[in-house]
């Protein structure tokens, strides 16, 4: 038996990256998954691959209108939903300077009015039913600063500190909401140039495992906190940053690599 045995649960971006690997993931553990997304040939093509046990719908995050369709949808083909996992979101690469309002807004408007969203609407349906997860996937931006990442850390942050008063006032009504913090991620957002890992690899010197994440990784942490296995775990921050929050390397000093 899986570890999400005929658990029902929505995941946001869950067409490419991130997302469809915790699709995968999660169907393979006996889920019944949402892929809710705005790329409709990726969404569709990793639904038939999936079968019956997978569902495209068509999402934009930032509406409250597609959430609530979302969550029809999701209730006619399956009954309930025991699991979210806020994951969608983008990447702007530019100098607060630089930002305009409009990009800044549109930022925000994906990434934490995206997860606001679901968190809220999404999570009154569990606090109905007095069980159900919830993983808002924030960043290890979202623990630190980085420039040239204005809106995005910021996005970031406020998932963070949403996810805690989340699991605040979802906790004691049995729902729990967890965050997970990627760190770089080999996907199309994370390598936008599709590179070979030994190039990207070359940009994670100064991170303790010397290597770019793969999707998989987040999605296995992510099962983790929509399982049985993290009953205890509410308003958890999991760094899957292979160490960079950890610390970056004084190159030379005892230690290091090469040392």
């Amino acid at each position: 038996m899986g570890r999400l045995q005929d658990q029902v649960a929505i995941i946001t971006g869950g067409a490419r990256g991130m997302g469809a690997a915790t699709t995968r993931v999660f169907a393979a553990e006996g889920a019944k998954v949402i892929i809710a997304d705005v790329l409709d040939a990726d969404g569709e093509k990793l639904a038939k691959e999936l079968g019956s046990r997978a569902l495209f719908v068509h999402h934009d995050v930032s509406s409250e209108a597609s959430w609530q369709n979302v969550i029809a949808r999701t209730e006619a083909a399956f009954g309930v939903i025991d699991v979210l996992v806020n994951n969608a979101g983008v990447l702007l690469f530019r100098t607060i300077a630089d930002t305009s309002l409009a990009d800044f807004e549109r930022v925000i408007g994906i990434n934490l009015n995206g997860t606001f969203l679901g968190t809220k609407l999404v999570g009154a349906r569990m606090v109905a039913r007095g069980k159900g997860s919830i993983v808002n996937i924030s960043s290890a931006d979202g623990m630190k600063g980085a420039n040239g990442l204005g809106a995005y850390c910021s996005s970031k942050w406020g998932i963070r500190g949403l996810t805690r008063v989340a699991a605040m006032e979802f906790g004691h009504k049995g729902v729990r909401v967890n965050s997970v913090h990627p760190g770089g991620i080999d996907t199309a957002m994370g390598n936008p140039y599709a590179q070979e890992k030994a190039e990207v690899n070359k940009r994670y010197t100064m991170v303790p495992l010397q290597r770019v994440g793969e999707p998989e990784e987040v999605a296995r942490t992510s099962l983790f906190l929509a399982s049985n296995e993290s009953s205890y775990l509410c308003g958890a921050e999991i760094a899957v940053d292979g160490g960079m929050l950890t610390g970056q390397y004084y190159v030379g000093f005892p230690g290091a690599p090469g040392t």
